[in-house]
């Protein structure tokens, strides 16, 4: 095998073949499904609301259970891959992830709903891992990998971005079902060409795989996360106390177990890199900061400024072209400037933005939130472009598996803490807001449970008393809004001073001659 510390040479001419760049194509197509099927709901938020007539907490569960189940699998996945091939296990999840999405197409309850979106995260942590693990092993040439992965993070962003797009196209001629049946098509383009175009790739050596380390993991993931989310929205309770140690202790136990293992589900030794450490921390907080304030975002601009589901949509799509054009130019920024410039760069722009949506009101007009939009792309596209090309130049080739897990449970479970601790936030705030005296007691209780539900239940009012009650329930919304969005600032610019230090001395390699990628410990 080619070091990974000498410059290309003619003897890595297989990794250099041209087509390792149609392979690429392929490997973004299964980034942009997961990304799109991310935020497309949030934009069919208010049909499912009307349709399935979820519960506030239902509604949420909805929304995040997606991002739970995938944040508690993802390492487990991506050892897996390591073990297994990240091509099979790839293909295995793509034919998992289009069958499952039949089943959230036509679900007929929030209870369904929500198992659907579980059984979709299952299917979706075989593929984040697989494919940022495949780009380590089809570009060996730094700048060809920051490229590369440059191109994966800006479809990532780009498909978050796209999917109201998308979402609003389908929305405005079909149900709300069709955003999931987009799934099929992709996935099936994925399987045949994928099948033909991707090598395989494996740890020659991988050890078996724990399984005690990965119910350790689900358990504990999902039951940290299950406790935040359930304080967060209805205070300290006795269930939210005992999910958070059964929770901690889980995790206490999976992170002993792997101190121990020879061949660990996940290498903690990793986190002793600060660089390595740095980024996982910044992906981390940078999607709490910014989760909960996106996802509600898609409902500010149907259900309070009153645009069409394709026009939301198409409104969010500077956020889709400031992260690509940031995602494709962001390795050779880091390598001109220094990694840590770009990242804490990124991750302050982006507060800046959520600091100007405290401003927002129901008449802020659209260029305003267009700059913010495009602000915010561009500053996520920078960050984690670098983030992504630290992480992985931080291992040896044959863990790029399990480093491409962390680096995509930090995202997911960032994801996931921002909309259950910012959501529940902006939920608490919404239903505090005063009730007009002449409402009825039973569309009081349903338009205090969702903005959606307010909507809904208002059309069977008479006009006077409709009105008066969606106008209260939106300004409590934009409250509640505002003040996610100043929280999600403060932790913006926190995380890009912490970013600072934390990336100190990081540069990717190839940035000079002397550079030296960060490797990973010796085994004891």
């Amino acid at each position: 095998m080619i070091s990974e510390n000498r410059p290309a040479t003619g003897s890595e001419e297989v990794e250099r073949r041209p087509g390792r760049w149609i392979a690429l194509a392929v490997l973004v197509l299964a980034v942009l499904l997961v990304a799109v099927d991310a935020t497309v709901l949030g934009l069919a938020t208010p049909y499912i609301s009307e349709d399935l007539a979820p519960t506030g907490t239902q509604l949420l569960w909805i929304g995040d259970v997606y991002s739970f189940v995938i944040a508690g699998l993802l390492v487990s996945m991506g050892s897996l891959g390591d073990r297994i091939g990240r091509k099979k296990l790839l293909l295995i999840g793509a034919s998992a992830f289009g069958m499952v999405s039949v089943l959230n197409a036509y679900a007929t309850s929030p209870e369904l709903l929500i198992l659907a979106r579980a059984l979709l995260g299952v299917a979706g942590a075989t593929l984040m891992p697989s494919t940022l693990a495949l780009i380590r092993n089809l570009f060996h040439d730094p700048r060809e990998r920051s490229l590369a992965i440059g191109i994966w993070g800006a479809t990532a962003s780009a498909g978050a971005a796209l999917g109201p797009v998308v979402g609003g196209f389908l929305l405005e001629h079909f149900w709300w079902g069709s955003v999931f049946l987009i799934n099929l098509p992709v996935m099936a383009v994925l399987v045949l060409v994928g099948s033909k175009l991707l090598p395989e790739s494996r740890n020659p050596e991988p050890g078996p795989w724990d399984m005690t380390s990965v119910v350790l993991s689900l358990v504990g993931m999902i039951g940290v996360v299950y406790a935040i989310k359930e304080a967060a929205a209805h205070g300290p309770s006795a269930g939210a106390a005992g999910a958070a140690v059964l929770g901690a202790l889980a995790l206490f136990l999976f992170v002993r177990r792997q101190l121990s293992l020879p061949s660990p589900l996940l290498d903690m030794r990793l986190f002793q890199h600060r660089g390595f450490s740095g980024a996982v921390l910044a992906d981390l907080l940078t999607i709490l900061g910014m989760a909960g304030t996106v996802f509600f975002l898609s409902q500010f601009l149907q259900l309070v400024q009153g645009r069409g589901p394709l026009e939301a949509g198409l409104a969010e799509l500077p956020a889709a072209i400031g992260a690509v054009v940031a995602g494709l130019i962001a390795g050779t920024m880091a390598r001109r400037y220094s990694v840590r410039a770009v990242v804490s760069g990124g991750l302050a722009a982006i507060g800046l933005a959520l600091a100007a949506l405290t401003a927002l009101g129901q008449s802020t007009g659209y260029p305003v939130l267009g700059v913010v939009l495009l602000v915010v792309g561009a500053g996520a596209g920078f960050a984690f472009s670098v983030t992504a090309d630290v992480i992985l130049s931080s291992v040896p080739k044959e863990r790029a598996g399990s480093a491409s897990a962390v680096s995509e449970t930090a995202y997911e479970l960032g994801a996931a803490l921002g909309i259950a601790l910012l959501g529940s936030i902006l939920t608490g705030v919404y239903r505090g807001f005063p009730i007009p005296a002449d409402t009825p007691p039973e569309v009081a209780a349903a338009a205090q449970e969702s903005l959606g539900g307010a909507v809904d239940v208002a059309r069977a009012l008479p006009p006077s008393q409709a009105d008066a009650l969606v106008s209260a329930a939106q300004s409590a919304f934009v409250d509640g809004m505002q003040l996610a969005a100043g929280i999600g600032a403060v932790v913006l610019l926190v995380t890009a001073v912490a970013a600072w230090f934390m990336l100190r001395g990081q540069q990717l390699e190839g940035a000079a001659p002397a550079d030296e990628p960060v490797k990973a410990p010796a085994h004891s």
